[in-house]
């Protein structure tokens, strides 16, 4: 009997198995795919590696603090490795999927999710050293990490795996003073587009998924009032975290031959739809 590769079975061939070969299950359930996650220490990144871990997947958490990291861990130990990785270091991205093929074998999925807001400010006042942090984190970090995971889903065999990009509403429309946020998130949506393309011949898929507002840190100041296009300084309503995770297992769980391209998940009365 051939087995399909881990990236080519639902999520689901990794729980308990309901409607899924059960040879598969029973020979393949404790080793299971596997996920990096990049700014896998807090907010969305946390949320989406244990969620990753729960549903059966092997998940490297990468990111710039290890106490994060190690937080993060402590929740499913059995199941995770920390690599501390600054994504805008050609070398310490390198490093990070050499690990994650030296301890696992393979990768089936990157999460590309690291990224910074920067500074909140009118594009008058934003400084060259502020613009090029944004850039290089959001942009340069995830064309770095995704370079590498299309070179490790390409050589490795069985051949393929999934890109997920996190992308923002920013990637639709702007939010006032965020200029290098909405610029690299624009940018990170051809990085989906060429990726997708690119992967075809591979077995290697690419999807972005694009989040409003999901409840973190990152936006906690929005419930207590941030600006608006009208020039209004007003609290915009949050989600649970959850929600967004739970939205990046079931991209990641498709087989290879289906692909979410775009999601959107977002608060519902957020001011996205007619925002500006």
């Amino acid at each position: 009997m051939t087995l399909p590769p881990a990236a080519a079975l639902p999520v689901d061939a990794f729980t308990d198995g309901l409607g899924a070969d059960p040879l598969y299950t029973l020979g393949m359930r404790a080793e299971g795919p596997v996920a990096v996650v990049t700014g896998a220490g807090s907010g969305i990144g946390r949320r989406v590696s244990l969620d990753l871990a729960a549903a059966g997947y092997r998940v490297v958490l990468a990111g710039r603090r290890v106490s994060t990291l190690d937080e993060t861990a402590a929740a499913a130990p059995e199941s995770t490795l920390v690599v501390a990785t600054d994504v805008t270091d050609p070398a310490a991205v390198r490093d990070l999927f050499a690990r994650a093929r030296d301890r696992y074998g393979r990768v089936d999925v990157l999460f590309n999710n690291a990224g910074a807001f920067g500074r909140t400010a009118p594009i008058a006042d934003v400084s060259y050293e502020q613009w090029q942090a944004v850039v290089d984190t959001n942009l340069t970090g995830a064309f770095l990490c995704a370079q590498e995971a299309f070179r490790a889903m390409r050589d490795q065999s069985p051949q393929g795996g999934r890109i997920i990009n996190n992308g923002s509403i920013s990637a639709h429309v702007p939010r006032p003073y965020a200029v290098g946020y909405t610029a690299t998130k624009h940018a990170v949506t051809g990085l989906t587009k060429q990726i997708a393309l690119e992967g075809r011949p591979y077995r290697i898929a690419c999807g972005q998924i694009d989040i409003g507002n999901a409840a973190t840190d990152m936006t906690a100041a929005m419930s207590q009032g941030v600006p608006q296009a009208s020039g209004q300084i007003a609290a915009e309503p949050r989600m649970d975290v959850a929600h967004a995770a739970s939205a990046v297992v079931y991209m990641a769980g498709l087989p290879l031959d289906a692909n979410v391209l775009f999601l959107t998940v977002m608060a519902t009365t957020m001011p996205y739809v007619g925002r500006g």
